[in-house]
């Protein structure tokens, strides 16, 4: 039996976005690049798991003389880091450029780069890809999470403004006791 298609596979310019994103550039600035990185990954993580997307976050080998690395998150969300001397951009083309065959055939229905680099948002463009800026990401992550507050968190009714409302018929009844010293 074949895999149905994701609905999309979900490419994360790790670095650019982490530069365009004021909460994570305070992040960055005030605590590091090591936790800005993490807050980036626990964000794609949930917008990930709500939207259903296979999400890809490739962070250059930016001044590390190391091999290239995957790092599996969850089941939908992968962290790349590039080999040395490759940018995150240069992965990310070939990959789409790799892409366009498995979404001619239906294997993916889409593929999106989120970066906010004209140049690697007209290439990726060119190889089929969808194009999101990383402003337009940070406000669908936002949407997602409100989404997914009011989808598993409803509101509580208030059975009215006085405490004794809001408690069970056990407790009241034991204030009550309380109440006339019994």
């Amino acid at each position: 039996m074949s895999r149905s298609p994701s609905p999309a596979v979900l490419f994360v310019d790790g670095y650019n976005i982490i530069g365009a994103w004021s909460c994570l550039k305070k992040t960055r600035d005030t605590a590091g690049l090591e936790a800005a990185r993490y807050e980036l990954v626990e964000s794609m993580t949930s917008y990930s798991a709500f939207q259903g997307y296979e999400t890809n976050i490739v962070f250059d080998a930016q001044y590390q003389n190391t091999c290239g690395s995957k790092e599996a998150i969850t089941e939908l969300v992968s962290v790349y880091y590039t080999d040395f001397n490759q940018t995150a951009d240069t992965y990310i083309e070939k990959t789409c450029a790799s892409f366009r065959y498995q979404v001619a055939q239906s294997l993916i229905s889409r593929v999106i780069v989120a970066t906010s680099d004209r140049a690697q948002q007209l290439m990726v463009q060119g190889y089929g890809a969808e194009w999101m800026s990383a402003l337009q990401l940070c406000y669908e992550v936002q949407a997602t999470v409100c989404r997914a507050k009011q989808k598993y968190n409803p509101r509580k009714q208030s059975k009215g403004r006085f405490l004794a409302h809001s408690i069970d018929d056990k407790a009241r009844q034991r204030l009550a006791e309380l109440r006339m010293g019994l």
